[in-house]
This record gives C-alpha cells, structure tokens and sequence, in this order.
C-alpha cells in the first residue's frame, strides 16, 4: 500500500470503530458514567490502571472499584476514612490488588491536595507527553507507599510503552466528536498524545509496516507514533481505534 492508500484505509477504520457501539465492550465505559470532571477523570485513571487481561473481567472490576467508592469517586478520593479505605482491602484484580487500590486512592488524594489535580499534573511542558508520564509517576509515589505498588503506573523513560497510560490521555484529551474519547482536558493537545500500544495494535502495526520493532517498549512506541503523525499529525491516537478494531474485531 501507499501512504495515501494506508491512511484512506486506516481512517475508514476509524470511522468504522470510532463510535458509541465501541464502548459498551471497553473500560471507556466506566469514566462514561459521571459527569463531574474529577470524577470522570478519576474513574478514568482507575478503569485505565486495571486494563489488561479480560476486557469483561476488566469492566466487572472497574464497576467493583466505583461501588466500593460509593460511586462517588473525587468526594472518595479527597474525604475518605480510614474503615472506608479497610474496605478496599479485599479488591484484587490480577496483580493488583487492595492494598494497591489503597495506594492509589492516597496518591490521588495528594496529586488534588497538592499539585492541583490530574489534568494540571499532565499538563506540564517537558520535552514528551512520556516525560510527563515519567515525571506524574514520581509526584503520585512521594508520598509513603508500598514499594509493590509502583509497578502499576509505567515509565516510559525506563523503556515502557505504558499503554494504559497512553489510553488514559487519549480518554482525557482527544475530542472526537462520536462520544467516545471524553475530552475534557483542554491544556493539551491531542498532536502531543501516543498510541496505546499492545499486542493486538502492535501485531497490526508491523503487518501494516508502520512498525519494524519486534517488542512493544518505548522504543517501539516512539516508531509507531512517528508513522502515525505522518498520516494525521494533529490526531495522530485516532488510528488506534483503527489498529484495535482491526487486531481484536476483524482477527487481522
């Protein structure tokens, strides 16, 4: 294929997976459920964090964790008790697990309490959206945390792809206009944003030749973004509705 030909078939894709019907089976769902912007953007980072393994386990256990919040996550996350927080202690999804969830909700409150919330936290210029990454990772750990408990934010600058967090923003930021990606960040441009890259993207990825690396690492994530901004450098994250749908819909 040509780039004209891939990005006409790619972007018919998009449009094709890019849509309502997408998100009863996707954790994009949970965020779905609120409409004040720091719930949303909680949900959302909770839903994101726990994104791998069942998409169905996934949904199931994100819906656990907002009832366990009183599906009230900010009013949670900033006024909680300690019962409330012994609560949470019997949550487990895959590898993470109470104590984590525990971890998380204390992170939040100190990434609201004392760097203005989410969206000012990613906010911030740095040379990357993954040195944002990097840099939010170490600001949500300062405070007293289980060490076993870092392994569920990725850095990207220690060679992850840090898919999870990369679907995370694009939740946040991109405006899409289908009602599907949420968009209620508006200090950040979704040129800035990158591919959530796993093993259904990735695998569709290199057999359309727009990635060459063997893993799915950071280095592999800084190729696919580079071919994916030649094809749309405003909305370059657009494409991994095209490369998803294509992966785990169509068996490509």
């Amino acid at each position: 294929m040509t780039q004209s030909e891939l990005k006409e078939f790619l972007d018919e894709k998009v449009e094709l997976y890019n849509n309502p019907n997408f998100i009863e089976s996707d954790p994009i769902q949970i965020p779905h459920l609120y409409s004040l912007k720091e719930d949303i953007e909680i949900a959302g980072f909770l839903a994101a964090t726990i994104a791998w393994g069942n998409r169905k386990m996934i949904i199931n256990n994100a819906k656990k964790m907002m009832d366990l919040m009183g599906n009230a996550p900010y009013d949670f996350v900033m006024n909680h008790s300690e019962a409330q927080l012994e609560a949470l202690e019997n949550f487990v999804h895959r590898t993470f697990n109470g104590q984590d969830f525990v971890g998380f909700v204390k992170g939040l409150q100190h990434i609201y309490q004392n760097h203005n919330g989410l969206e000012a936290v990613f906010s911030k210029e740095n040379p990357t959206m993954q040195h944002t990454i990097s840099e939010f990772k170490q600001l949500f750990f300062e405070i007293p945390h289980l060490a076993r408990t870092e392994k569920h934010i990725s850095d990207p600058l220690n060679g992850s792809a840090a898919k999870r967090i990369n679907m995370y923003l694009r939740w946040m930021v991109r405006k899409d206009n289908k009602g599907v990606d949420l968009g209620i960040w508006n200090s950040i441009s979704p040129a800035l944003l990158s591919c959530p890259l796993d093993v259904h993207s990735g695998n569709v990825a290199r057999k359309l030749e727009l990635l060459t690396r063997k893993q799915n690492d950071a280095k592999a994530l800084a190729e696919l973004d580079e071919n994916l901004r030649k094809l749309d450098p405003n909305d370059p994250v657009k494409y991994d509705f095209a490369l998803f749908g294509l992966g785990v819909f169509e068996g490509f």
